[in-house]
């Protein structure tokens, strides 16, 4: 898996196209419901599961961060889930593979400005690690919004790839 830099309605986006090799629905559940999102999403999230439904994503404990708010775009068992960050929209859509064993779990990230595309994809590189390993079973502590050592590998990779940089780094 790797991230790519493209424009998506002529804003800046990030694109991740990870193989997982679980089935769609337990992929569903890891991206959609609350309890699952705090395994590997880097915010609690609370979520009105439905189109136009409110979501809200709480940092931890020790982050100086306020509650951002968002809103469902799109909500379509077990395929699409579309929702606002912030400023940022982040798609996900998923499509079964391998009879059904496996699934093609699709990110997009579209960025409100393109100095966040090596911040941000170093970190939706480390979440979906996460997301792999708690699919398969494997304890790891949730990402968060601080750099770790993974992450600052994926930013240097990314950056070296042309990705756009800048945006403060949070910790």
């Amino acid at each position: 898996m790797n991230g790519t830099y493209i424009t998506v309605d002529d804003r800046p986006a990030l694109v991740f196209e990870h193989r997982l090799a679980h089935p769609v629905d337990a992929v569903w559940r890891a991206i959609t419901e609350p309890d699952e999102m705090a395994a590997w999403f880097p915010n609690r999230v609370e979520l009105e599961a439905r189109v136009g439904g409110r979501v809200q994503f709480v940092f931890p404990e020790g982050v100086d961060y306020p509650p951002m708010e968002g809103e469902v775009l799109a909500y379509e068992p077990p395929q699409r889930f579309h929702f606002t960050w912030g400023p940022d929209e982040l798609r996900f859509d998923l499509e079964s593979l391998d009879g059904g064993a496996g699934c093609l779990l699709r990110l997009t990230d579209v960025l409100s400005e393109s100095e966040k595309a090596a911040r941000d994809a170093a970190g939706w590189h480390v979440c979906l690690d996460t997301l792999d390993d708690h699919l398969s079973g494997v304890e790891t502590a949730p990402p968060g919004t601080r750099p770790n050592s993974a992450w600052k590998g994926y930013y240097e990779r990314y950056v070296g790839q042309g990705f756009p940089a800048g945006a403060e780094i949070p910790g």
